[in-house]
């Protein structure tokens, strides 16, 4: 979940799992029964107390990685939301000017589509990791991304 406002998007230093240390927007696996946006609802309540209002899925990423098993990420982008960023043990929330989100403290593949996502695109990226490092990457924008969405996690 990425929510932006005023020029700026709410990030998280990540305290604990897959991707400790690194910034990233929360998120987090989906719970059975749930549907992807009632995790990303569930997963900002968790690690952050807020209620992020009416998420637009915006985008799906799925990873091939060589140390742990594979993943598929939902993304989302909300303007409004009720509650108070708070730290909790997971993350720590961080507000960045859209121009100085901080690439090199995040994966390596949010660079290839994070910054079109905060201009209003939608995607359909595909990363294959050896560790942190990608060794290969598909990432299709614009409205044909949409038809290759299909669902496990959320951010």
């Amino acid at each position: 979940m990425f929510i932006v406002r005023d020029g700026e998007v709410l990030l998280i230093e990540k305290l604990t799992g897959i991707g400790q240390g690194k910034v990233n927007g929360p998120g987090g696996k989906i719970d059975p029964g749930e549907t992807a946006s009632q995790a990303i609802v569930r997963e900002c309540q968790e690690e952050l107390h807020i209620t992020p209002l009416n998420p637009v899925k915006v985008g799906e990423l799925h990873f091939a990685m060589s140390d742990i098993p594979d993943i598929h990420c939902h993304v989302f982008i909300a303007s409004e939301f009720e509650g108070e960023p708070t730290p909790t043990r997971e993350a720590n929330p961080m507000w960045t000017p859209i121009d100085e989100v901080p690439y090199e403290k995040m994966w390596e593949d949010d660079r290839h589509w994070l910054p079109q996502v905060l201009n209003g695109d939608i995607f359909n990226g595909r990363f294959q990791f050896e560790k942190e490092e990608i060794l290969w990457q598909d990432v299709v924008f614009g409205e044909t991304a949409r038809d290759l969405w299909s669902g496990d996690r959320v951010c």
